[in-house]
């Protein structure tokens, strides 16, 4: 039988290691508390960004002209390269000028008979007007001198003409180039019989430098450029003519920068789409005609807007964008963007995010919103020109 004394040593015994079993209860109740998640943010801060119009397009020559035969006649010879560059007034074809120089003799012949005939109406007048004063000829003898030799001066002008005329055709049996360019394959050959009525092509000269490229821009992107630049959000570079850069089908940059030229004023409706012209230099016929590209014009500079990172930009079910901020205390909050636009990896934000908001770029399955995170900032590359796609 236990003492009272041994009953208190066990009373005592007994609470010990009920408050033990506590302390370790407690412990690894502490142990067990989760970590806030890391994410990586990034800080966004507003400022200007250039702004660029990314148009496709095509190419086109400056001028083109179409060598058509203008006379009837064989072809002699042809004194060009195919492919190779021309000047103006060049000698391309040779059609046989036999039958002009004869026409041109003829003309000149017709010509000095209507001369001779009025020298001698000239004359017969002459003669008539003093016979008429003295009364030694009628006046009816005089009177049809007279119309003699308005009909001897018809003659000759008449002939004249014809000569000029024969003159013509005869030169057009030297075909030569009308503008400096590049000339295509000859579409005939010596021997070949060409006709004036039937304007036959015997090749094609295009000027290639400078040369066109016709963009197409959308009438919607023309009608938010001018409001962004009536409400000042764009504000032009000031100069008359917009810079712009090309890039070719492979997806190189183009060496050479071209000026805007003009916008059409005409929207086409089958496509919903304008036609805005701009023209670059091609010194080493790089730039062939109807091939297609891309290019970017400089419009201006966008006030105000942040850029954030695709990855930190996703979109409801509405198709609204939106991000996942970390605000005071650490805290994510949701946030609705007002991002229409691309540039680059990033999200032009004209609202939604202020100066300072980290955004979070990666860890957002792990922060809900309403959740304690831990930011850890991430550091990006220097913006890019703001694309207007």
């Amino acid at each position: 039988m236990a003492t009272p004394l041994q009953g208190i040593g066990i009373a005592v015994c007994v609470l010990l290691a009920a408050s033990t079993a506590g302390c370790a209860r407690g412990h690894a109740a502490i142990a067990k508390m989760p970590e806030a998640p890391e994410v990586s943010v990034v800080t966004v801060h507003k400022g200007s960004v250039p702004v660029t119009m990314e148009l496709p397009g095509r190419t086109s020559p400056v001028a083109v002209a179409q060598v058509r035969g203008r006379v009837d006649g064989i072809v002699l010879s042809r004194n060009f390269r195919e492919g190779a560059d021309v000047s103006a007034r060049q000698h391309l074809f040779q059609i046989d000028p036999a039958p002009y120089r004869a026409a041109l003799e003829a003309a000149n012949a017709t010509l000095a008979r209507a001369q001779a005939n009025l020298a001698a109406a000239n004359a017969l007048v002459e003669r008539y007007k003093v016979l008429l004063a003295g009364n030694g000829v009628a006046r009816q003898d005089y009177d049809n001198a007279v119309a003699s030799q308005g009909q001897a001066q018809a003659d000759v002008a008449s002939g004249r003409a014809a000569v000029q005329s024969a003159g013509i055709n005869l030169g057009y049996t030297d075909v030569i180039s009308p503008i400096t360019g590049r000339i295509g394959p000859s579409a005939v050959t010596a021997g070949a019989y060409v006709q004036a009525s039937a304007a036959t092509l015997m090749a094609t000269v295009q000027q290639l430098d400078p040369i066109y490229v016709d963009l197409n821009q959308s009438s919607l992107q023309g009608l938010e450029l001018r409001r962004d630049v009536a409400s000042g959000k764009v504000k032009l570079d000031g100069t008359s003519q917009a810079r712009v850069t090309l890039l070719l089908e492979d997806g190189s940059r183009y060496p050479l920068s071209g000026t805007l030229q003009f916008t059409d004023v005409t929207v086409d409706p089958a496509t919903g789409s304008v036609t805005v012209r701009a023209l670059f230099p091609n010194p080493k016929g790089v730039l062939l005609p109807g091939m297609f590209v891309r290019a970017s014009i400089d419009e201006g500079v966008k006030d105000g807007v942040v850029l954030v990172p695709q990855v930190g930009v996703t979109h409801d079910a509405s198709g609204k964008a939106t991000a996942l901020v970390v605000g005071p205390g650490d805290k994510v909050a949701l946030r609705a963007l007002q991002a229409t636009r691309t540039s680059g990896s990033d999200w032009v934000v004209e609202g939604g995010l202020e100066d300072g908001d980290k955004v979070i770029v990666a860890g957002v399955q792990k922060a809900p919103p309403g959740t304690n995170v831990k930011p850890v900032e991430l550091a990006r590359a220097a913006p890019a020109p703001v694309a207007l796609n």
